[in-house]
């Protein structure tokens, strides 16, 4: 192929597109050009430019990486074709430019699954920088639970933005590891957290531990040194229709409550979102209505946060990791508004969680609540960072209403609060409150 090698795959649906990504992560690794091509008839195609220059004796570039090979072509069985559902073929093929010659890896047809990247470990160690073999290793371990379906973890797909997919095993027995690997130890210990309790309860911190049976557990619930009844305002507005959740009407709901409640706190407001794609949606409808600076925390944007907290009544957009570990004392933020309640997103995890509990109501009540109300606690604690600080909490979800099915839920998490439904009183609250200052442009 001259100085080009190329890779043939040949696999079913989403264990096939991994299995491109391992191969591309094989070969492609470097500094060439490189394209990959996917036909459902003869597998994917990648190739890749070698570059002529930068290649040692060896065969390996400074990086370390393989640049020498000139030829690798792997072709896969289709799953339904072996009864062992195998992953790689019969035979890998390479060729090294490096003085040796022509190298032969012949894998038997029915070779055990778990074995055939130790193999390809083991005759290629000379030639692949340490972190391909490792990664080959760790590739090993987790297609091998794959294929002998073990119940002991939870496996599933993963993709990420760009649509590629990563295998993933999370094991089912981690309440039992903490118990064996740390608690049986009878060594003392202090867990500390804001969150440890959901709902006036540490019962699902318990769970997850790995606590329930524990008998030498005992609980402190520390009081706030915040005087929240005096320096805070839960805001429940009263006029927050039922609109469908993700429908256009839901984002104009919120675009007008939120305009709505920035005005009367003069901007200084962060506004936590619990999907990106609602966030996008109400901004859309409210950047030419503000009045104040509007900013938008997406992924991985942590100067956004930086310029927020050196903006004078600026409004900030966020989900994510927002929700938790960001500090906003003082006036910055003097309005958090929360637009949803978190609850969480089904995973296979969650999924799997579920299958454990003899009905669904008692999977919300003792799962899907109290991990609501925890991420619940983390928000709210954006608002109050200090003992002078003073703000107002809303929450737009209608299920949070007096009249409504998670009322009971939230005032559970939050510390004792006077409870407004009237925007009026939002108003009353912050100037009240605020100095002159505050109201300054």
């Amino acid at each position: 192929f001259g100085n080009r090698h190329m890779v043939i795959v040949k696999h079913d649906d989403e264990i096939r597109l991994h299995l491109r990504s391992i191969i591309q992560c094989f070969i492609c690794h470097s500094s060439g050009q490189g394209s990959v091509t996917d036909n459902r008839d003869h597998g994917i195609i990648l190739s890749q430019d070698i570059p002529p220059s930068g290649i040692s004796k060896s065969g390996r570039n400074r990086s370390g990486a393989m640049t020498g090979i000139k030829c690798i072509t792997v072709t896969f069985f289709p799953l339904w074709e072996t009864t062992h559902t195998a992953v790689f073929s019969q035979t890998i093929k390479s060729f090294f430019p490096s003085g040796q010659n022509l190298m032969r890896i012949r894998l038997m047809p029915y070779i055990p699954d778990q074995l055939i990247l130790r193999q390809i470990q083991k005759q290629l160690a000379l030639h692949l920088p340490r972190w391909i073999l490792y990664q080959l290793g760790t590739t090993e371990q987790t297609l091998n639970l794959f294929f002998t379906g073990d119940r002991k973890y939870i496996l599933y797909i993963q993709y990420d933005r760009d649509g590629s997919p990563s295998l993933c095993a999370a094991t089912r027995e981690m309440p039992e590891q903490l118990r064996h690997a740390l608690w049986s130890k009878e060594t003392p210990a202090i867990l500390t957290s804001g969150t440890l309790m959901a709902g006036g309860s540490f019962d699902r911190t318990r769970q997850l531990m790995g606590l329930s049976a524990n008998n030498r557990l005992d609980d402190f619930i520390a009081v706030s040194p915040f005087d929240y009844q005096e320096n805070c305002l839960l805001y429940i507005p009263d006029d927050m229709p039922k609109a469908q959740m993700g429908s256009e009407k839901e984002a104009k709901c919120l675009s007008e409550q939120i305009c709505r409640l920035v005005e009367t706190t003069h901007g200084h407001t962060l506004v936590l979102f619990t999907s990106y794609s609602l966030m996008g949606a109400v901004y859309n409808q409210v950047k030419e209505h503000l009045s104040f600076p509007l900013m938008v925390v997406w992924r991985h944007s942590q100067d956004i946060i930086h310029q927020f907290k050196q903006t004078q009544n600026a409004v900030l957009f966020a989900a994510g990791s927002c929700w938790e570990g960001v500090d906003f004392p003082g006036d910055m933020v003097s309005s958090l508004i929360i637009v949803r309640l978190p609850f969480p997103v089904p995973d296979p995890i969650s999924e799997a969680e579920r299958e454990q509990y003899p009905t669904l109501q008692d999977y919300i009540r003792e799962v899907i609540i109290p991990d609501m109300q925890v991420k619940l606690r983390q928000g709210f604690g954006r608002a109050i960072r200090t003992e002078t600080d003073t703000c107002v909490v809303s929450i737009l979800d209608h299920r949070a209403a007096p009249e409504e099915r998670y009322h009971r839920a939230v005032l559970e998490t939050l510390p004792p609060l006077h409870i407004a439904r009237k925007i009026e009183d939002v108003e009353d609250f912050i100037r009240t409150k605020k100095s002159p200052d505050y109201f300054m442009p």
